[in-house]
């Protein structure tokens, strides 16, 4: 797809500081990064999100992301890493091509910018949250 950057990436036609590649996945370091060493891994087939691509991509992008999360905790020493996967514009989707990002994590602030987009231990409604919990389990029962 010639409209797609991440299959530009892929294709080798955009340039990339390439990590990591093996037959169904390529990994490289995010040109505009959250924190030191933050990455993202891609299938090399194209899918646009989370909703359409295949079980046996996103396996493999999973596997390529857990052993680049090691990698960034033994090499880099991250303190911690946050694997994220936005899907859906609303979601901050901005590249149309599944991709997982492995964001090492760091007490050090100088190498890490990531705050929490939400205000920790602000309790959500609990009967909502039993709602929507229902609806959720029903229809994945159906």
């Amino acid at each position: 797809m010639s409209d797609c950057v991440f299959c530009r990436i892929t294709a080798g036609a955009e340039p990339s500081v390439t990590v990591f590649e093996d037959e169904s996945t390529l990994a490289f370091m995010d040109a505009f990064p959250g924190s030191d060493g933050h990455l993202l891994v891609v299938p090399k087939r194209h899918s646009r999100d989370l909703l359409e691509i295949p079980e046996d991509d996103l396996l493999a992008v999973t596997r390529t992301a857990r052993r680049l999360a090691r990698a960034v905790v033994e090499e880099l020493g991250a303190d911690g890493v946050n694997l994220l996967n936005n899907c859906g514009a609303q979601a901050w989707q901005s590249v149309f091509h599944f991709h997982m990002h492995v964001i090492p994590r760091y007490a050090d602030g100088s190498k890490d910018s990531l705050t929490l987009p939400w205000p920790v231990g602000v309790p959500g409604d609990p009967e909502l949250r039993a709602d929507l919990g229902a609806r959720l389990t029903s229809a994945l029962q159906g």
